[in-house]
Protein backbone atom coordinates (compact mmCIF):
# COMPACT_ATOMS: atom_id res chain seq x y z
CA UNK A 1 0.00 0.00 0.00
CA UNK A 2 2.77 1.97 0.98
CA UNK A 3 4.46 1.64 -2.32
CA UNK A 4 0.92 2.02 -4.24
CA UNK A 5 0.99 5.97 -2.28
CA UNK A 6 4.43 6.77 -3.15
CA UNK A 7 4.09 6.03 -7.12
CA UNK A 8 1.27 7.94 -6.91
CA UNK A 9 2.39 10.99 -5.14
CA UNK A 10 5.79 10.53 -7.63
CA UNK A 11 3.06 10.90 -11.04
CA UNK A 12 1.16 13.89 -8.93
CA UNK A 13 4.69 15.71 -8.84
CA UNK A 14 6.43 14.62 -12.26
CA UNK A 15 3.22 15.83 -13.73
CA UNK A 16 3.52 19.08 -11.94
CA UNK A 17 6.66 19.68 -12.98
CA UNK A 18 6.24 18.78 -16.31
CA UNK A 19 3.48 21.31 -16.38
CA UNK A 20 5.86 24.01 -14.84
CA UNK A 21 8.25 23.48 -16.79
CA UNK A 22 5.83 23.69 -19.59
CA UNK A 23 4.05 26.78 -18.13
CA UNK A 24 7.82 28.36 -18.26
CA UNK A 25 7.73 28.93 -22.23
CA UNK A 26 6.82 32.27 -23.33
CA UNK A 27 4.77 31.94 -26.74
CA UNK A 28 5.12 34.94 -28.66
CA UNK A 29 2.66 35.40 -32.39
CA UNK A 30 3.30 38.45 -34.65
CA UNK A 31 0.24 39.31 -37.30
CA UNK A 32 2.81 40.72 -39.12
CA UNK A 33 5.12 41.70 -42.30
CA UNK A 34 8.45 41.94 -43.18
CA UNK A 35 8.96 44.29 -40.11
CA UNK A 36 8.12 41.89 -37.78
CA UNK A 37 10.87 39.33 -39.31
CA UNK A 38 13.42 41.57 -38.73
CA UNK A 39 12.20 42.36 -35.34
CA UNK A 40 11.70 38.51 -33.91
CA UNK A 41 12.73 36.12 -36.26
CA UNK A 42 16.68 36.61 -35.80
CA UNK A 43 18.81 36.70 -32.43
CA UNK A 44 15.56 36.93 -30.38
CA UNK A 45 15.53 33.11 -29.71
CA UNK A 46 19.60 33.38 -28.69
CA UNK A 47 18.99 36.20 -26.24
CA UNK A 48 16.47 33.91 -24.88
CA UNK A 49 18.69 31.27 -24.52
CA UNK A 50 21.39 32.72 -23.42
CA UNK A 51 19.12 34.43 -20.60
CA UNK A 52 18.00 30.74 -19.78
CA UNK A 53 14.73 31.77 -21.02
CA UNK A 54 12.45 29.71 -22.81
CA UNK A 55 10.81 30.86 -26.21
CA UNK A 56 8.84 29.35 -29.10
CA UNK A 57 8.33 32.01 -31.72
CA UNK A 58 5.88 32.62 -34.25
CA UNK A 59 5.49 34.88 -37.53
CA UNK A 60 2.32 35.61 -39.89
CA UNK A 61 4.26 37.33 -42.39
CA UNK A 62 2.97 38.81 -45.51
CA UNK A 63 5.55 41.34 -46.95
CA UNK A 64 4.36 44.74 -46.87
CA UNK A 65 0.63 43.88 -44.84
CA UNK A 66 -1.29 46.72 -43.30
CA UNK A 67 -3.77 46.36 -40.77
CA UNK A 68 -6.64 46.87 -43.55
CA UNK A 69 -5.23 43.51 -45.37
CA UNK A 70 -4.68 41.38 -41.94
CA UNK A 71 -8.69 42.26 -41.02
CA UNK A 72 -9.80 41.46 -44.41
CA UNK A 73 -7.81 38.31 -44.35
CA UNK A 74 -9.36 38.00 -40.84
CA UNK A 75 -12.75 38.26 -42.09
CA UNK A 76 -12.48 35.88 -45.42
CA UNK A 77 -10.41 33.35 -42.98
CA UNK A 78 -7.75 33.21 -46.39
CA UNK A 79 -5.36 30.66 -46.15
CA UNK A 80 -2.77 33.78 -46.82
CA UNK A 81 0.02 33.55 -44.94
CA UNK A 82 3.52 31.90 -44.71
CA UNK A 83 3.94 31.09 -40.87
CA UNK A 84 7.50 31.27 -40.13
CA UNK A 85 7.75 29.30 -36.31
CA UNK A 86 10.83 29.23 -34.31
CA UNK A 87 10.62 26.21 -31.96
CA UNK A 88 11.85 25.94 -28.53
CA UNK A 89 15.33 24.05 -29.85
CA UNK A 90 15.55 27.05 -32.40
CA UNK A 91 14.96 25.39 -35.09
CA UNK A 92 12.44 27.28 -38.07
CA UNK A 93 9.74 25.72 -39.64
CA UNK A 94 8.03 27.84 -42.30
CA UNK A 95 4.25 25.92 -43.52
CA UNK A 96 2.97 28.11 -46.10
CA UNK A 97 -1.08 28.98 -46.83
CA UNK A 98 -2.05 29.33 -43.31
CA UNK A 99 -5.14 31.43 -41.67
CA UNK A 100 -4.65 34.02 -38.70
CA UNK A 101 -7.04 31.36 -36.68
CA UNK A 102 -5.02 28.08 -37.85
CA UNK A 103 -1.85 30.16 -36.15
CA UNK A 104 -3.50 31.35 -33.00
CA UNK A 105 -4.82 27.40 -32.65
CA UNK A 106 -0.97 26.26 -32.71
CA UNK A 107 0.04 27.44 -29.13
CA UNK A 108 -1.15 28.59 -26.01
CA UNK A 109 0.00 31.79 -26.95
CA UNK A 110 1.48 34.65 -23.90
CA UNK A 111 1.71 37.28 -26.27
CA UNK A 112 0.25 38.53 -29.76
CA UNK A 113 1.47 41.11 -31.88
CA UNK A 114 0.16 43.82 -34.03
CA UNK A 115 1.57 46.31 -35.92
CA UNK A 116 0.90 48.49 -38.88
CA UNK A 117 2.33 48.54 -42.47
CA UNK A 118 5.71 50.62 -42.46
CA UNK A 119 4.40 53.81 -44.65
CA UNK A 120 1.47 54.17 -42.37
CA UNK A 121 3.02 53.01 -39.28
CA UNK A 122 2.73 57.29 -37.91
CA UNK A 123 -0.51 57.86 -39.44
CA UNK A 124 -3.22 57.18 -36.70
CA UNK A 125 -6.33 57.40 -38.85
CA UNK A 126 -4.94 54.07 -40.67
CA UNK A 127 -4.30 52.18 -37.45
CA UNK A 128 -7.75 52.92 -35.96
CA UNK A 129 -9.86 52.19 -38.76
CA UNK A 130 -8.68 48.62 -38.65
CA UNK A 131 -7.13 47.76 -35.45
CA UNK A 132 -9.89 47.22 -33.33
CA UNK A 133 -12.00 45.34 -35.62
CA UNK A 134 -8.59 42.61 -35.98
CA UNK A 135 -8.17 43.05 -32.07
CA UNK A 136 -11.47 42.09 -31.66
CA UNK A 137 -11.26 39.01 -33.66
CA UNK A 138 -7.97 37.88 -32.39
CA UNK A 139 -9.85 38.28 -28.83
CA UNK A 140 -12.99 36.03 -29.86
CA UNK A 141 -10.88 33.18 -30.87
CA UNK A 142 -7.85 32.89 -28.43
CA UNK A 143 -10.29 33.83 -25.23
CA UNK A 144 -8.89 36.33 -22.65
CA UNK A 145 -5.56 35.05 -21.87
CA UNK A 146 -3.13 35.84 -24.08
CA UNK A 147 -1.18 40.08 -23.78
CA UNK A 148 -1.20 41.88 -26.42
CA UNK A 149 1.26 44.36 -27.73
CA UNK A 150 1.67 46.69 -30.38
CA UNK A 151 5.07 46.86 -32.45
CA UNK A 152 6.17 50.47 -33.17
CA UNK A 153 8.08 50.21 -35.60
CA UNK A 154 11.03 52.47 -36.91
CA UNK A 155 11.31 55.47 -39.36
CA UNK A 156 12.98 55.18 -43.01
CA UNK A 157 16.77 55.77 -43.16
CA UNK A 158 17.22 59.64 -44.21
CA UNK A 159 18.00 59.03 -48.16
CA UNK A 160 15.50 56.21 -48.70
CA UNK A 161 13.10 55.58 -51.89
CA UNK A 162 10.49 54.11 -49.91
CA UNK A 163 7.29 55.98 -52.17
CA UNK A 164 5.81 55.54 -48.42
CA UNK A 165 8.14 58.19 -47.45
CA UNK A 166 6.51 60.75 -49.27
CA UNK A 167 3.64 60.72 -46.33
CA UNK A 168 6.03 62.01 -44.12
CA UNK A 169 7.98 64.52 -46.23
CA UNK A 170 10.69 62.15 -46.52
CA UNK A 171 12.11 63.58 -43.21
CA UNK A 172 13.41 60.68 -41.03
CA UNK A 173 12.20 62.75 -38.00
CA UNK A 174 8.83 64.01 -39.03
CA UNK A 175 8.38 59.78 -39.69
CA UNK A 176 9.75 59.02 -36.24
CA UNK A 177 8.01 61.47 -34.36
CA UNK A 178 4.51 60.39 -36.14
CA UNK A 179 5.47 56.81 -35.21
CA UNK A 180 5.86 57.86 -31.48
CA UNK A 181 2.79 60.18 -31.55
CA UNK A 182 0.44 57.21 -33.28
CA UNK A 183 2.02 54.69 -30.79
CA UNK A 184 1.32 56.27 -28.03
CA UNK A 185 -2.03 56.77 -29.36
CA UNK A 186 -2.19 52.89 -30.04
CA UNK A 187 -1.71 52.39 -26.10
CA UNK A 188 -4.16 54.34 -24.70
CA UNK A 189 -6.82 52.47 -26.39
CA UNK A 190 -6.71 49.69 -23.77
CA UNK A 191 -5.80 46.77 -26.27
CA UNK A 192 -2.41 45.90 -24.99
CA UNK A 193 -0.05 45.19 -22.44
CA UNK A 194 2.94 47.13 -23.64
CA UNK A 195 4.08 48.63 -26.62
CA UNK A 196 7.24 47.39 -28.14
CA UNK A 197 9.36 50.39 -28.72
CA UNK A 198 11.60 48.98 -31.69
CA UNK A 199 11.26 52.44 -33.51
CA UNK A 200 12.49 54.33 -30.55
CA UNK A 201 15.59 52.29 -30.08
CA UNK A 202 17.09 52.56 -33.68
CA UNK A 203 16.55 55.96 -33.23
CA UNK A 204 18.75 55.80 -30.07
CA UNK A 205 21.41 53.66 -32.30
CA UNK A 206 21.67 56.15 -34.98
CA UNK A 207 22.77 58.67 -32.43
CA UNK A 208 25.62 56.76 -31.88
CA UNK A 209 28.82 56.53 -34.48
CA UNK A 210 26.24 53.83 -36.48
CA UNK A 211 24.67 56.59 -37.43
CA UNK A 212 22.17 56.32 -40.33
CA UNK A 213 23.15 53.03 -41.20
CA UNK A 214 20.40 51.32 -39.78
CA UNK A 215 19.17 49.68 -43.05
CA UNK A 216 19.58 47.17 -45.89
CA UNK A 217 17.17 49.34 -48.16
CA UNK A 218 16.63 52.19 -46.71
CA UNK A 219 13.74 50.80 -44.73
CA UNK A 220 14.74 47.04 -43.66
CA UNK A 221 16.77 46.57 -40.61
CA UNK A 222 20.55 45.86 -41.42
CA UNK A 223 20.84 42.38 -40.98
CA UNK A 224 23.46 42.25 -38.08
CA UNK A 225 23.32 44.75 -35.81
CA UNK A 226 19.75 46.05 -36.94
CA UNK A 227 18.55 43.23 -36.15
CA UNK A 228 20.24 42.67 -32.99
CA UNK A 229 18.79 46.37 -31.67
CA UNK A 230 15.16 45.18 -32.60
CA UNK A 231 15.31 41.31 -30.84
CA UNK A 232 17.03 43.42 -27.42
CA UNK A 233 13.98 45.63 -27.52
CA UNK A 234 11.29 42.86 -28.04
CA UNK A 235 13.77 40.79 -25.27
CA UNK A 236 13.88 43.48 -22.58
CA UNK A 237 9.94 43.81 -22.82
CA UNK A 238 9.09 40.36 -22.70
CA UNK A 239 10.95 38.92 -20.39
CA UNK A 240 11.75 42.18 -18.02
CA UNK A 241 15.30 41.69 -17.73
CA UNK A 242 18.12 44.46 -18.48
CA UNK A 243 19.13 43.14 -21.64
CA UNK A 244 22.73 45.39 -21.69
CA UNK A 245 23.25 42.55 -18.69
CA UNK A 246 23.12 39.98 -21.06
CA UNK A 247 26.66 38.31 -22.61
CA UNK A 248 25.24 37.06 -26.18
CA UNK A 249 26.03 38.92 -29.46
CA UNK A 250 25.70 37.14 -32.83
CA UNK A 251 28.93 36.60 -34.37
CA UNK A 252 28.78 39.00 -37.12
CA UNK A 253 28.23 41.72 -34.74
CA UNK A 254 31.49 43.35 -33.26
CA UNK A 255 31.60 43.78 -29.69
CA UNK A 256 31.01 48.21 -29.85
CA UNK A 257 28.02 47.51 -32.11
CA UNK A 258 26.59 45.14 -29.37
CA UNK A 259 27.10 47.11 -27.09
CA UNK A 260 25.61 50.05 -28.96
CA UNK A 261 22.35 48.18 -29.78
CA UNK A 262 21.77 46.81 -26.29
CA UNK A 263 22.39 50.65 -24.62
CA UNK A 264 19.53 51.71 -27.69
CA UNK A 265 17.11 48.95 -26.40
CA UNK A 266 17.14 48.88 -23.15
CA UNK A 267 17.03 53.20 -23.24
CA UNK A 268 14.11 53.11 -25.52
CA UNK A 269 12.36 50.17 -22.88
CA UNK A 270 12.45 53.73 -20.43
CA UNK A 271 11.84 56.41 -22.77
CA UNK A 272 10.01 54.53 -25.42
CA UNK A 273 8.67 57.82 -27.32
CA UNK A 274 11.85 59.76 -26.68
CA UNK A 275 15.55 59.71 -28.47
CA UNK A 276 18.00 58.88 -26.33
CA UNK A 277 21.23 59.33 -27.17
CA UNK A 278 24.03 56.63 -27.03
CA UNK A 279 27.53 57.98 -26.25
CA UNK A 280 29.76 55.32 -28.21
Amino acid sequence: MKKFLFLIVLILVSRATSFAQQDSILRILAIGNSFSEDGIENYLHELADAADKQIIIGNLYIGGAPLALHVENATKQAAAYSYRKIELDGHKKTTEQVSIADALADERWDYISFQQASPLSGNYTSIETSLPTLVNYVRTIVGPTPAFVYHQTWAYQADADHEGFKNYNNDQLTMYRAITAASKKVNKLGYFKAIIPAGTAVQNGRSSRIGDHYTRDGYHLQLDYGRFTAACTWFEKLFHLDVRQIAYKPASVTSEQAEIAKRAAHAAVKKPYKVTKIKL
